[in-house]
């Protein structure tokens, strides 16, 4: 089913100029490694996702990982850049995104991107147990699922 960009919030509106060309789900983790932030505070810090993508028919098309980077099957490499986001609409779920675009590689399907929605997430929010001096260094791999819209 196609996501209406009629539905998202205000804060991650792409401009009027973009439509949506493709549509992946992604199905996979975020990242999070207990360490000290800045002001010395033990946080549990984002370290990037590790999710396979996936099109309407659940075949898989490509790869989600820390960049944050999609590459597709077909060879396009996309690098995005994160622009605006959003509260998930449901409490415990990652916010939705909207990323620009850092870099391209290759003539995929993917590097035809001039931004992507992340959208329809699912989990993966950082842990909720301690993150202390005991744990410092530890990596927890948080279950996440969300839907990516290429936009151009």
């Amino acid at each position: 089913m196609s996501f209406s960009l009629s539905n998202l919030p205000a804060a991650i509106k792409p401009p009027a100029s973009l439509s949506v060309y493709l549509e992946v789900f992604a199905r996979g983790v975020q990242i999070y490694t207990c360490e000290k932030n800045d002001t010395g505070e033990y946080v549990w810090a984002h370290k990037g996702p590790e999710a396979e993508l996936l099109d309407a028919d659940m075949k898989p098309v490509g790869r989600h990982y820390s960049g944050p980077t999609w590459g597709a099957l077909d060879g396009g490499i996309v690098v995005g850049a994160p622009n605006k986001s959003a509260p998930a609409p449901e409490a415990g779920n990652i916010p939705w995104l909207l990323l620009g675009i850092k870099s391209t590689e290759g003539d995929g399907a993917f590097s035809e991107a001039k931004a992507i929605l992340r959208v329809d997430t699912s989990g993966g929010i950082a842990p909720s147990n301690p993150c202390t001096e005991t744990h410092d260094g530890a990596t927890i791999r948080v279950p996440y699922e969300a839907k990516y819209l290429f936009l151009k």
